[in-house]
């Protein structure tokens, strides 16, 4: 893993200090965001970016209309916790965010978030279309609870 970056529980922001989130589910053709409130107590589905041209620049005007303090971006690792190729994409992404943007970029493990986002979204009977609209922001919000939750855990000890 690049040494600039590391997992929530290694590293991450002001232990008690609260932070407006951005979290984001990186992929090559869509990209999932979700943002939290300023009391970091709800995660929720913001927007769908697709491709890759614009994505920086996009990421970086909602941070600004946002008043967005951190990115979280999700880490694909496999079910066995190590690396592929989607890891190296999303690390290689991360420092091009860091470049870009004057916030603090954290790392969070994504494993089973898009399952959790399917299990949301089932009961909505969306169409195959329209789920696949949502997916990736909702997969973001999942990120995003998960990265809090360890952040308020963190506090609490």
């Amino acid at each position: 893993m690049c040494a600039a970056f590391h997992l929530f529980s290694t590293q991450h922001g002001a232990r008690n200090t609260k932070m407006r989130y951005l979290a984001i589910d990186y992929g090559t053709k869509r990209t999932g965001l979700a943002i939290c409130d300023a009391a970091e107590t709800i995660s929720s589905p913001l927007t769908v970016l697709h491709g890759q041209k614009a994505l920086l620049n996009q990421i970086a005007e909602i941070v600004k209309t946002e008043n967005v303090d951190a990115i979280v971006l999700g880490l694909p690792l496999n079910m066995s916790g190590t690396e592929s190729d989607q890891t190296k994409l999303a690390l290689n992404f991360a420092e091009r965010l860091k470049e870009r943007l004057s916030v603090p970029v954290h790392l969070q493990d994504e494993r089973l978030s898009s399952f959790g986002a399917e299990e949301k979204l089932a009961p909505a009977d969306f169409t195959r279309g329209k789920r696949k609209k949502r997916i990736d922001a909702v997969a973001a919000a999942e990120i995003l609870g998960a990265f809090l939750e360890q952040k308020a855990a963190s506090n609490d000890s």
